[in-house]
């Protein structure tokens, strides 16, 4: 349980720099994913979740 809300709080923090640190260049990059085909972000976001899926594994692995 400790794992999900430490992964959860370092997906908060990196989110927040992004609002934080560059709030008007948030709005040119959502433009710029509203260009991409849905099909395209599909196979981003898969890939997304494969590297994460991946990284945790590697992170459990090497801690244990």
């Amino acid at each position: 349980m400790s794992f999900l809300v430490l992964a959860i709080g370092l997906v908060l923090v990196v989110e927040g720099l992004v609002f934080a640190l560059a709030p008007s260049r948030l709005d040119e990059v959502v433009e710029l994913i509203r260009r991409i085909p849905p099909e395209t972000r599909r196979i981003i976001g898969l890939a997304a979740v494969a590297l994460g899926t991946a990284l945790i594994w590697l992170a459990q692995r090497l801690a244990g």
